[in-house]
Parts: structure tokens; C-alpha cells; sequence
């Protein structure tokens, strides 16, 4: 009996560890400035990180996000492929300017780019940003200890 309970404990930590929202819930988070405004942003920086992104989410909290970082400034899209939230992606360059804002609809493959070399990227809810006044120019302090 003991070692079937083992084997359906290991065969549900694995089936949980390989689930996006297992996997996720592992990505460290940093706190990011925008202005007066804090972020809580989980870190997304190795390409799975990246491509598993936000999917699958059912929700968010108001000021979390996730900071997509980059290996090298470059273009870069984004799609919302299995993503249940309308999100608002920031592009950002090396020091953390934005570059544009983009309005992303919940599960669809079309792709929003930034306009230049991007280094990173904030996905936050659906107009947070404009919300908050936050436009292109503004800086967000994503190199923050």
C-alpha cells in the first residue's frame, strides 16, 4: 500500500511540476518602479520562461505583472496564445524607457511589436498603463535591486 501511495504522490508532484501554473509559481519576483507606482513583476528571462509567459492565468493582481527579459535589445513580439487576461505589454529599452504600449485581446495569435530594439518587455492588466498616465518615455526602474 505504501509504495502505491508513493507512486501516486510522485505521479501527482510531477503532473503538477510539468502544469504552467506550477511552473510559474517558481519564477522570482521583483519589485519594479514606475514612478510613484510599485510593481510586483515575476521575472521571466530563460526562453521557456518567456514562451510560457502568462498563460493559463485566471487572474492578476492589480499592481503584478511579469518582465520578459531579453538577452540582447532586438525586435520582439508578443502574442496571446492561451492567455485568458487582456494585458497591456510595455517595450522597453536597455535603461528601461518604453518605447510603446500595446492593448492585447485574450487569446489571439496577433502579434504586438515594439516599435524599436526592445531589451525588455512589462505585461501588466489591460490599461494599466493608461490608467496610471504611464506612456511611452516614461522610465520604469527595472534594474532595481
Amino acid at each position: 500500500m505504501r509504495t502505491f501511495i508513493f507512486r501516486a504522490t510522485s505521479t501527482l508532484l510531477l503532473t503538477l511540476a510539468m502544469s504552467p501554473a506550477f511552473a510559474q509559481q517558481s519564477l522570482p519576483v521583483k519589485q519594479l518602479t514606475a514612478g510613484m507606482f510599485v510593481i510586483q513583476a515575476e521575472i521571466a528571462s530563460t526562453e521557456e520562461q518567456r514562451e510560457t509567459g502568462l498563460m493559463n492565468r485566471k487572474e492578476m493582481g492589480q499592481n503584478n505583472g511579469m518582465l520578459f527579459v531579453f538577452d540582447r535589445p532586438a525586435g520582439y513580439c508578443m502574442w496571446m496564445k492561451n492567455t485568458l487576461l487582456p494585458l497591456s505589454v510595455a517595450f522597453m529599452d536597455n535603461e528601461g524607457v518604453i518605447l510603446n504600449i500595446e492593448e492585447m485581446l485574450p487569446q489571439t495569435e496577433t502579434n504586438h511589436c515594439t516599435v524599436k530594439p526592445a531589451r525588455y518587455a512589462l505585461e501588466m492588466n489591460a490599461e494599466w498603463f493608461k490608467r496610471k498616465n504611464i506612456k511611452p518615455g516614461t522610465k520604469i526602474d527595472v534594474l532595481k535591486p
